[in-house]
């Protein structure tokens, strides 16, 4: 999932790598049904955006010197910790 400024890497609607929203123009509104797409769209980023705005706030990350597998299983279990502590 990504934001309004991927637009475009989501081409393939067949399999789709990258989701991003929809993007009003002058000669396009959104319709209702776009907006809610849009809407549930951030709802969902936004978790994520805010998971990473705290993992950055304990600047531990930066010294991790292990495997990459092992760093993001790590990352992952510490983000579904501060996640259930946040919604306490």
């Amino acid at each position: 999932m990504a934001d309004l400024g991927f637009v475009g890497l989501d081409d393939d609607h067949d399999d789709p790598v990258v989701i991003t929203g929809r993007k009003a123009t002058r000669n396009h509104r959104l319709t209702d049904p776009e907006k809610e797409a849009n809407r549930l769209l951030n709802r969902e980023r936004a978790a994520v955006e805010h998971g990473f705005a705290n993992l950055k706030s304990w600047r531990f990350p930066t010294k991790i010197r292990m495997n990459a597998r092992h760093a993001t299983t790590l990352l992952r279990a510490l983000l579904v910790l501060a996640n259930t502590e946040i919604h306490r």
